[in-house]
């Protein structure tokens, strides 16, 4: 398995591929720097590696607590941590729960002191209102998200089975214990 720098050199080598790739296929230089945006935030800040003390995990500063309940109920790379898809959108939805409960509190606040008089029901409507007009912008996000959890998958795929062919060749075939026969345990 890679550790948390090689993973961020893969992560810096690989963004003018992206860079390239993203803006041949949006024709946007706006919409290519936020799927730019979201490979780095993938493979940086939200990658698969948050379910266990990490480069990532430790990138959140004082706010790493909020990673404590994955990291005790997701199990290092199974495939809801290291799953393509699964995985970014188990994460983006976990930190999407934090960031709705920050929201909530906030509003609460503000009403109650009475600077505002914001109710649930125009949040909602400002919220749908904000991801269906600007839902490019979100696929961009969210695919460059995937790109940069793709690019650590891929990393850790490719490391394990380069170390487990090395293992395989080392030991050779005379090193290799003989297989014993099992034998009937009744007798005839």
């Amino acid at each position: 398995m890679s550790s948390g720098r090689t993973h961020d050199r893969i992560t810096l080598w690989a963004l003018p591929l992206v860079v390239l790739v993203a803006l041949r296929v949006t024709l946007d230089g706006w919409l290519t720097a936020v799927v730019c945006l979201g490979f780095m935030l993938g493979g940086w800040m939200l990658g698969p590696d948050l379910d266990i003390h990490s480069v990532q995990y430790k990138r959140w500063g004082w706010l790493r607590w909020i990673w404590l309940p994955y990291r005790g109920k997701i199990r290092h790379r199974s495939h809801w941590s290291h799953g393509p898809i699964i995985g970014t959108v188990g994460r983006v939805l976990y930190l999407s729960l934090w960031l709705s409960l920050g929201g909530l509190i906030l509003v609460d606040v503000l009403n109650g002191s009475q600077r505002t008089a914001l109710s649930w029901g125009d949040l909602a409507e400002g919220l749908s209102w904000v991801l269906l007009t600007y839902w490019p912008w979100w696929l961009a996000l969210v695919v460059g998200l995937e790109l940069g959890a793709l690019s650590h998958y891929v990393t850790d795929w490719l490391s394990s089975a380069i170390k487990r062919k090395a293992t395989r060749g080392k030991r050779g075939k005379t090193q290799r214990k003989p297989r014993l026969k099992r034998r009937s345990a009744r007798r005839r």
